[in-house]
């Protein structure tokens, strides 16, 4: 199995001053998990095969083609949660028509009254139409950062009697970290699959998996998460109906 991400970015030095820390232990797999697909709509993927730039002209957040890599392991573990019954949570933003409530975004981007996407088209929340949600899943609609925040995820995985989750989507720097920092500060065992998230900048995306692997979440590939839901019992969780 290749090595993580962000090695190419540490010297020797750092790599071994790291080992003294005692950080990087892993924490395990949980025994219920649940998986997110954080923020993985059009506002952030763009258009597909469109470098970033050119996409970044209609969509300011675009991530560029890492976005559209990332989806394809996305679905892997999406299809994956289905098949053996895991709850599948979505998040993905709103905002009112006039983007008052955009608050302190708006402090720290200058595009911010740009993010409404093209109505003629799509919608910058609009979750990407690869992995759509099923009707079984959970969408949370959320205005900051942390899936978790002003949110009801921890609500629902308390009802589902979720001890873990599994972290997919966008961005590595921003959205996936908050999310992980908020389910460790409650306990979760966090997992985050390396291929499954994306950011806009390769140092901020491999640095950010660095730095929740250190501390925060075991940063896996998709490979072994995909044979560890393989492992768990048919009928652990009682899952949404999906229908009136």
């Amino acid at each position: 199995m290749s090595e993580p991400i962000w090695n190419k970015y540490l010297s020797q030095e750092e790599k071994e001053v790291f080992a003294g820390c005692g950080w990087g232990a892993r924490a395990g797999f949980g025994k219920r998990p649940g998986l997110a697909v954080i923020d993985v709509s059009y506002g952030f993927c763009g258009e597909k095969g469109q470098p970033i730039g050119q996409s970044q002209q209609k969509w300011p957040l675009a991530c560029g083609p890492e976005a559209w890599d990332a989806v394809d392991h996305i679905k892997r573990l999406i299809d994956k949660a289905h098949r053996v019954g895991v709850p599948v949570f979505y998040t993905t933003g709103e905002r009112r028509p006039d983007r008052w409530d955009a608050g302190s975004w708006a402090w720290k981007n200058s595009r911010t009254r740009l993010w409404g996407g093209d109505p003629a088209h799509l919608d910058h929340h609009k979750i990407v139409d690869e992995i759509a949600p099923s009707p079984r899943d959970v969408v949370i609609y959320k205005q900051k950062p942390s899936g978790f925040f002003g949110t009801s995820l921890a609500s629902f995985m308390t009802l589902l009697g979720c001890d873990s989750l599994i972290v997919t989507g966008t961005t590595t720097s921003g959205c996936i970290r908050a999310t992980v920092l908020d389910g460790f500060s409650m306990n979760y065992r966090m997992i985050v699959a390396e291929e499954g998230c994306f950011d806009r900048f390769p140092v901020s995306h491999a640095i950010n998996l660095f730095d929740m692997n250190a501390k925060y979440a075991d940063v896996l590939k998709t490979a072994e998460i995909l044979d560890y839901l393989d492992t768990l019992p048919p009928g652990l969780f009682d899952l949404p109906k999906g229908q009136a």
